[in-house]
């Protein structure tokens, strides 16, 4: 298991538009869908990352809990799903099915909106506010894989709460995520993947 870290995005980025299919509906989800909603959380997961697997139970309820609130969501799995099957379209129904994910769980098979979000990671977050520019981007919290401690989703939570109040967190208050590379294909990575 390797680890690493967000690339952290400048603060105030437009949203990069996206068009993916739902690995559960075969819809295809954009970004335009979103907006008239407050904020707007992309998350970028997948199946197989112990770094996922140890927070997407709380991260599940976490955004089901902002929904209510207004803000929208959606998840992103970039990973090459030739070469890790877990994390195909199919596979990802079925978690999605399984975790109960009220939030379109979309597929990025040419790793384009990775690219664009400069997404280095799983999990790796991002907040947009009501204007779709980012006020967020890095860690659900600090409890990692095999560190004893809860799963609180203190610093994605902080995230939303201030999107939703029309504040931006200060740069001391984004801290990087840590997870899995995105598996990028072969001859794809980006300038950002670590050699």
């Amino acid at each position: 298991m390797v680890a690493v870290h967000s690339t952290m995005l400048p603060l105030g980025t437009e949203a990069p538009d996206f068009a993916l299919p739902d690995a559960v509906t075969g819809r295809v989800v954009k970004l335009a869908d979103f907006s008239g909603q407050p904020a707007l959380l992309v998350a970028f997961i997948c199946n197989h990352c112990p770094f996922v697997v140890h927070i997407r139970e709380p991260l599940a309820a976490l955004i089901k809990e902002f929904q209510a609130r207004g803000v929208a969501a959606v998840a992103v799995c970039s990973n090459d799903a030739d070469k890790y099957p877990e994390d195909s379209p199919s596979q990802m129904a079925v978690l999605a099915r399984k975790l109960g994910f009220t939030f379109p769980y979309l597929h990025d098979e040419n790793q384009a909106v990775a690219r664009d979000y400069h997404a280095a990671c799983t999990p790796d977050f991002y907040v947009f506010n009501a204007a779709r520019r980012l006020v967020y981007r890095g860690r659900f919290d600090d409890s990692r894989p095999g560190r004893p401690g809860p799963v609180t989703g203190a610093d994605l939570r902080a995230a939303l709460e201030a999107a939703l109040a029309g504040r931006n967190l200060p740069e001391t208050a984004q801290r990087a995520s840590v997870g899995c590379n995105i598996k990028w294909k072969r001859g794809s990575e980006p300038p950002w993947f670590p050699a």
